[in-house]
């Protein structure tokens, strides 16, 4: 998806603090932190204005930029977003992530390879590479950085900032989202002013299963004429 995105545009991926590489003093974790880290490395790479995509959580720390910096942002992409976990689903899935990194590491990749995927693409998988992926997850992934993530999650709330989001913003559900499940995204847009809701028949990690669908979605967005011919929903 980055190749195809490259082609025609700069783009500038910050690692944040926690599950990333950036290093820190290991204080708790805040969406702001994490959005004036974006800001920086923007501004580093001397890629100010842009136009802002943000994937699940990275879709919250987008929100909270997009309202807290609009000098710098040209138009918002947010994939497989939400706006708070303040309800009892999303509580009782994080504190299940959070129990399992601490108990069962293992068990944590398989199961959100299992809900991250639509059931289609999933079961065409060859299983011996799915064990050997989870293998890899296992070892490379920085858990104690997941495990301060996860704190995050468990109180993350940008409905206000939401709100104040002045840019043109396209946000994109997943039909097959066990993670974030559509609505929650349909929930979090209804606060933007100036927004547009599609929806793709993908699980939540879409960047994995159709990356040149999600590439497509940003680079008609951004582009002067808008249109999207692959997509459903409203």
């Amino acid at each position: 998806m980055i190749g195809r995105l490259s082609k025609c545009h700069t783009v500038v991926r910050p690692d944040f603090s926690g599950p990333g590489e950036t290093v820190d003093d290991g204080r708790p974790l805040t969406v702001a932190m994490l959005a004036a880290q974006a800001v920086a490395a923007a501004d580093l790479a001397g890629a100010t204005p842009f136009d802002l995509v943000g994937f699940t959580f990275g879709a919250t720390v987008a929100t909270c930029l997009a309202a807290e910096y609009p000098h710098l942002v040209r138009s918002v992409i947010l994939l497989a977003a939400s706006s708070t976990s303040a309800d009892a689903r999303q509580t009782l899935q994080f504190e299940l992530w959070r129990d399992l990194i601490r108990t069962d590491r293992k068990a944590l990749t398989r199961l959100l390879l299992f809900t991250g995927f639509a059931p289609d693409f999933l079961a065409k998988m060859d299983y011996p590479t799915v064990l050997q992926f989870i293998e890899e997850i296992v070892a490379r992934s920085n858990w104690d950085g997941l495990a301060r993530q996860l704190e995050l999650l468990l109180t993350q709330d940008v409905r206000d900032q939401a709100r104040r989001i002045n840019k043109p913003t396209l946000a994109t559900g997943r039909t097959h989202d066990y993670l974030v499940p559509p609505a929650y995204t349909q929930g979090l847009v209804d606060l933007i002013p100036n927004e547009r809701y599609l929806e793709i028949a993908t699980g939540h990690l879409a960047t994995l299963e159709s990356p040149q669908l999600v590439a497509n979605c940003i680079l008609d967005f951004v582009s002067p004429n808008f249109r999207v011919i692959w997509s459903t929903g409203r």
